[in-house]
């Protein structure tokens, strides 16, 4: 009675010897690249603030004729349109992908290569990841004088691409490689660079369109303080740009002590550029913008001229003399006597004008004018002496 079950056990037996008997060479040499092999050597390029591209190199083991290679990228960011597989070695025609398929409702593709030998093969897969970011940020400290900084630049790396990188090569697009390992939701805070007895200059700046006003009622302007360096070799810089990023500033105080004094965005600055570090609003200059003339003059018809005179009362309550930068936007002075208009304004700097200097011509342009002007030191009795200056323009072919 129990020869048929013992029947049926042996047809069942034979039956699935001969599917693995028989089933084609290529079933047996595809790879399923997500675990096996593992990598040979990762490199993580981080050139772009928006996407990461990875490039990986895996020796895969390879059987005369064809061969299919299995990879996917289930739960993590790959960008499967930017995946590029490519034999490093053997070189020539040993090796070639004969093409690529995507089976169906799977976050894979299998490439079909063709190899003339049983080997091992080196290959390079490439691909966008997504979810793996890179930031900058800064740590700057200035001497007690204000005169030069220390600069710490950090970059750090967050890994949510939903898969671990062991031993991997980090670039950022300039400065050194990192060899680190970037596991899985972890993320790492690198020195990139640091740099020593950068100087740098100490600004304060009144500049009505750009800041405002402190006191309007008063006509007080405010006039913020920045931190100038200048991302060359002469200041100490300049072997790479400097990327944007968050800048923490401090200051070494009397006591030797670090006495933290801002925060600001520090911009992109290529070489031989300069970034300025805001440090908040001076509270010890008093700046006092007002318009003391403002008068038409008929040119033809409906065109005038517009004769305008800006002035300023300055006092500098600090115990050190310091230079003050004024700046002027022309044609916002036009819409701050006229109302908006977004015709060119055509100016020409008048001898009413008082600044010691002329207008800054690096700075200065076609509508707005920079001076500088330099402040004395408060008095032994801690009154300040008033400086006042006044910008004479004339605002020429005016249409009313």
């Amino acid at each position: 009675m129990s020869y048929p079950f013992q029947l049926s056990k042996v047809v069942t037996t034979a039956f699935i010897l001969a599917l693995v008997l028989f089933a084609p060479l290529e079933a047996w040499a595809r790879i399923k690249l997500i675990t096996l092999p593992p990598r040979e050597r990762v490199e993580v390029h981080l050139d772009n603030a928006a996407v990461t591209l990875v490039e990986e190199e895996r020796l895969v083991p390879l059987i005369q004729g064809n061969n299919q290679v299995d990879f996917s990228w289930a739960n993590t960011g790959i960008d499967p349109d930017s995946i590029v597989f490519r034999v490093m070695e053997p070189s020539g025609d040993a090796v070639r992908v004969l093409s690529v398929s995507y089976p169906p409702g799977e976050n894979a593709l299998v490439w079909n290569v063709g190899a003339q030998q049983t080997a091992t093969a080196r290959v390079r897969i490439s691909y966008i990841l997504h979810q793996l970011s890179r930031s900058f940020s800064y740590r700057a400290l200035s001497d007690g004088e204000e005169k030069t900084l220390s600069l710490s630049q950090y970059l750090k790396v967050k890994n949510h691409a939903g898969e671990s990188f062991t031993d991997s090569r980090i670039q950022a697009g300039f400065g050194g490689v990192f060899q680190r390992s970037i596991a899985l939701n972890e993320s790492q805070k690198l020195l990139f660079a640091s740099y020593a007895n950068v100087p740098i200059e100490k600004t304060y700046t009144a500049d009505l369109e750009d800041y405002g006003y402190l006191n309007a009622p008063q006509k007080k302007l405010k006039v913020p303080m920045h931190y100038v360096l200048n991302n060359d070799a002469e200041h100490h810089l300049g072997k790479t740009p400097l990327a944007a990023g968050k800048v923490r500033i401090f200051q070494t105080d009397s006591q030797g002590s670090q006495v933290f004094i801002g925060e600001d965005w520090g911009h992109f600055t290529p070489r031989d550029d300069e970034m300025a570090l805001y440090l908040g609003v001076a509270q010890d200059i008093v700046v006092k913008r007002s318009i003391e003339k403002s008068e038409q003059q008929r040119v033809a018809g409906n065109l005038y001229n517009h004769k305008v005179i800006i002035r300023y009362e300055i006092e500098n309550f600090k115990n050190k003399a310091v230079a003050l930068n004024i700046a002027e936007n022309l044609w916002a002075v036009r819409n701050e006597l006229r109302g908006y208009t977004d015709q060119d304004v055509e100016w020409e700097i008048l001898d009413e004008t008082t600044f010691s200097t002329a207008a800054d011509p690096e700075k200065s342009s076609f509508e707005k004018l920079y001076y500088t002007t330099d402040l004395p030191a408060r008095n032994a009795d801690g009154s300040a002496r008033k400086i006042v200056h006044k910008l004479a323009i004339l605002l020429k072919n005016e249409w009313r």
